[in-house]
């Protein structure tokens, strides 16, 4: 008789331990998973100000513009990417810059989106002792020849 009364104890015990082990099976069933956006390409969309005139060019050039190398391409990239990289942590959402393993530089938003980072269409002007730095990048004084960036460092151990 006492080995009865145990056994009807364990019963109701398995049941309930057996409905508690399989609860987290169906509780996860049919949650949306939350996901990552698919990475946003900038450099497609060709959107101009509105009401932008353009300015008169100034005759002459001011000592900045003597002494400015022009960054395109993969040269003003890299000048982007290390500029925010030293720079100090701002608030902003685009306010740290990646290197992808595929040479190219993006940010994350505040959804945690790609966007990819061009660097304008005329380059960049930056200082001469700034600039030597990326003197054998593609893009360095408009040159279409040198490294591009999927050979430094940074992209070759990034994980994008």
């Amino acid at each position: 008789m006492k080995k009865l009364l145990d056994q009807r104890g364990n019963r109701p015990t398995a049941i309930i331990l057996s409905a508690l082990l399989t609860m987290p099976l169906f509780v996860g069933c049919g949650q949306p998973q939350a996901s990552v956006p698919p990475p946003v390409d900038n450099t497609r969309t060709t959107a101009t100000a509105p009401n932008a005139t353009p300015a008169a060019p100034k005759k002459g050039l001011n000592k900045v513009q003597k002494g400015a190398i022009v960054l395109a391409g993969a040269a003003a990239l890299y000048y982007l990417y290390n500029r925010q990289k030293n720079a100090k942590a701002d608030a902003g959402a685009n306010s740290k810059y990646y290197l992808s393993k595929n040479g190219r530089v993006y940010y994350r938003d505040a959804n945690r989106q790609v966007h990819w980072v061009t660097p304008p269409p005329n380059g960049i002007q930056v200082p001469a002792e700034e600039a030597q730095q990326y003197r054998d990048y593609q893009g360095y004084n408009n040159r279409s020849t040198g490294r591009d960036l999927t050979s430094v460092p940074e992209a070759q151990s990034a994980t994008y």
